[in-house]
């Protein structure tokens, strides 16, 4: 792809970004420059997956999306209620955040995060297409950020992303940080233990590795929802402090 195309799309997400101004001030503020470590290229045992390029976008809009991965079923099983604020983390092109625009309703709000300019482009397209969506906000987040508010979040929805997380560990500390008190993440990925799901092995997980990856962060296992033919789905809040009470008594100064 040439730098004029690249430039002509960012500026087609910035012109018809579906909250108007703010977005594109999201989008704008995403170029400015970022310390970002060195990519992982392995954590906690599991190899990351590359980002699955824009170019693949057609893909995530396959008409038989609903059948193979009962995409409503999953929505059902989020309970979101009107009035929400979600963030669609590595949106894409829009797939999912249409959907959960109409859950949440007008007095909610969804943020849409990619770090492709061009997956935000064509998720610019896919509103003015609806004629606009008014609580959707487009952001151009970084390998680190996905820079969203700080407590703004009932909920952060990673659909077959989290895998490809270059910085995991940047990544979940900046969405606990958007979380509101009671907020929770959930990730929906591919089983790893099925050898059935036609997916590539390295776009897979299992949740024992789920399961590992976010304690290493501090978040607990709160729920999760096994109806999916190909895919986990798993709710984590923030590790909870435990009470006084819990913690033992405290040693001796000698003992410590």
């Amino acid at each position: 792809m040439t730098a004029a195309l690249r430039r002509a799309l960012l500026a087609a997400a910035l012109a018809a970004a579906p909250a108007g101004a703010a977005a594109a001030g999201r989008l704008q503020d995403a170029g400015a420059k970022e310390l970002v470590p060195p990519a992982r290229t392995e954590y906690l045992g599991r190899r990351i997956a590359p980002t699955m390029s824009f170019e693949g976008g057609p893909w995530l809009m396959r008409a038989t999306r609903e059948k193979e991965e009962r995409c409503e079923a999953l929505l059902q099983a989020l309970r979101l209620a009107p009035g929400q604020t979600v963030a669609d983390v590595g949106c894409g092109n829009g797939f999912y955040t249409f959907r959960l625009a109409a859950l949440v309703g007008p007095r909610g709000k969804v943020y849409a995060v990619d770090i492709q300019p061009e997956m935000l482009a064509m998720l610019a397209e896919e509103a003015k297409r609806r004629g606009g969506a008014e609580n959707v906000e487009s952001v151009l987040g970084s390998l680190v950020d996905p820079r969203l508010p700080e407590g703004s979040l009932d909920l952060a929805f990673l659909v077959d992303v989290y895998h490809e997380f270059s910085h995991p560990e940047q990544m979940l500390r900046a969405l606990r940080k958007a979380l509101k008190p009671g907020g929770r993440i959930v990730l929906v990925e591919f089983r790893l233990e099925d050898p059935e799901v036609p997916i590539k092995l390295l776009h897979k997980m299992s949740k024992a590795q789920i399961r590992k990856e976010l304690a290493a962060n501090d978040f607990e296992l709160d729920e999760e929802f096994d109806e999916l033919p190909w895919q986990h789905v798993m709710f984590f809040r923030p590790r909870r402090a435990a009470p006084p009470d819990e913690r033992g008594p405290t040693p001796p100064a000698g003992d410590r």
